[in-house]
This record gives structure tokens, C-alpha cells and sequence, in this order.
């Protein structure tokens, strides 16, 4: 696991066969984030297409991004608790791979977090205006109310990809397949608060998603029984204090 750099923003994209998305995505990033230390950590899926080649060609511009491989395809949670472990960053942002996500709101939510006292551990964004299909529309609210009767989570969108989160509590998280849609729910069962950011989605532009409704939605519905026994068997945020021993 890396150790953080203070100034440094690690941005984190799970992405399986994404190089046409990926080619406008990072430019994207780079220019939301000119001015200031970053880092784009690609988590690639063990893609078939050019993303090799093509982060290879980003990084001789002289963009900082860095390439991670999986040797097979371990999902979208799979992929950022990699990144998680590789990032060096102090505050990790998330982002999915397929360009639906507007990177232009990562400097928002990267300044509310800073600009937020020590108790708050994530900004999250909150889509509005969704662009995804009638069918996965309807099995992400379903998932979402059900989580939010069943964990108490005034979350009203779990699954954007659009995060800003500080490391040293990314890192803390339990982890298993399918953390991902439960980031606020286990944040707060740390002891720190959420603070929300409306973003808008766009339109995919090239393929299709790698995840399908059944991982998005459904499946997502046994997952939420873990969580909820996680949060249940936690006694809460241990504040310790070191005794001076001599």
C-alpha cells in the first residue's frame, strides 16, 4: 500500500475495454485538474482492446497517468480496491470508465472535502438528470430505497461513480465484491458524515457497459444484508490515545 501524499489527488477508474471513452476521459480530467497535483490511476480491467496502447500514449505526453492490470477481470469493486491500494493521493476520486460521468465536478467535490471539517469523510455525488435506460433506472431505485428503509441511509444515490473520498479512510473500509454501491453507508458506520453534490450524467459514447443490470441492481439486494450485519456487529469509532511509557 502506497503512503499518501499530502497535495496529491488520486483520481481512480475501474475500466474493462474502454480506450474510446478513456481517450477523452483523462484529457478531460487533466484539464479539470490543471493548476494542481494529481494523479490518474487506470485500473484496466484486463481490457482486450487498446487500452494498453493507449495509456502508454497518454503518459509520453506527459500526463500522469498510471496504468494497473488486473491479469483477469475482478468487477468494478475489484477494480477500485486496487486503485485504492496503488493511489498515493490523500484524497482518492472515483470515477467510472465509460465517460458517463463529468469529470468537470471533480474540482468541487475535491474543494468541499478540503473545505470540510475533520468529521466529514466523503462528498458524493448525487445524479440528476439520468441518462441510463428505463430498466436499469428502475432496478437502481429499487436497490436504493431498499437500502436506504433498511440501513438508515439518507443516500439518495448510492451508485454514482463520482466520489471524493479521504484516503485514510478508503483504506479502512471492509471490504468485499460489491463495496462500491455501499460507500456512505460504511463510511458513516465509521463515525463520519456525507456531504452531497448534485452532478449531471451524460449519454455514453462509444460501447456498452461491462456491468450488467443483474451487478448493478439485484444483486446488490444480498449484498445489502451484509452490510447491514456489518453495521450492526460495529461498536463504533475507537478514539485512542498513546501513553507515554517511560
Amino acid at each position: 500500500m502506497q503512503p499518501s501524499d499530502f497535495n496529491l489527488v488520486s483520481v481512480i477508474i475501474p475500466a474493462r475495454n474502454e480506450a474510446e471513452n478513456l481517450d477523452f476521459l483523462i484529457e478531460e480530467i487533466a484539464g479539470a485538474l490543471s493548476g494542481r497535483a494529481y494523479e490518474i490511476v487506470v485500473v484496466d480491467e484486463a481490457s482486450t482492446d487498446d487500452t494498453p496502447g493507449l495509456l502508454a500514449r497518454k503518459a509520453r505526453a506527459g500526463l500522469p497517468v498510471r496504468h494497473i492490470r488486473h491479469e483477469r477481470g475482478m468487477g468494478q469493486s475489484g477494480a477500485i480496491r486496487t486503485g485504492v491500494i496503488h493511489a498515493r493521493g490523500s484524497i482518492f476520486v472515483t470515477i467510472d470508465g465509460d465517460g458517463q460521468n463529468n469529470p468537470s465536478y471533480i474540482p468541487a467535490l475535491v474543494t468541499t472535502l478540503e473545505g470540510a471539517s475533520a468529521d466529514v469523510g466523503m462528498v458524493a455525488g448525487q445524479r440528476r438528470g439520468r441518462t441510463d435506460g428505463t430498466l436499469k433506472k428502475y432496478a437502481s431505485r429499487f436497490a436504493n430505497n431498499l437500502r436506504r428503509s433498511l440501513l438508515n441511509d439518507d443516500n439518495e444515490d448510492s451508485g454514482c461513480g463520482l466520489k471524493a473520498v479521504r484516503a485514510d479512510i478508503f483504506r479502512i473500509l471492509p471490504y468485499f465484491d460489491g463495496w462500491h454501491r455501499f460507500m456512505p453507508a460504511l463510511i458513516t458506520r465509521e463515525g463520519y458524515k456525507i456531504l452531497r453534490l448534485d452532478v449531471v450524467d451524460r449519454p455514453r459514447r462509444f460501447g456498452r457497459s461491462n456491468y450488467g443490470i443483474l451487478d448493478r441492481g439485484l444483486r446488490g439486494v444480498l449484498d445489502l444484508f451484509g452490510v447491514w450485519w456489518l453495521m450492526k456487529r460495529f461498536r463504533g469509532r475507537a478514539v485512542a490515545t498513546e501513553i507515554e511509557t517511560k
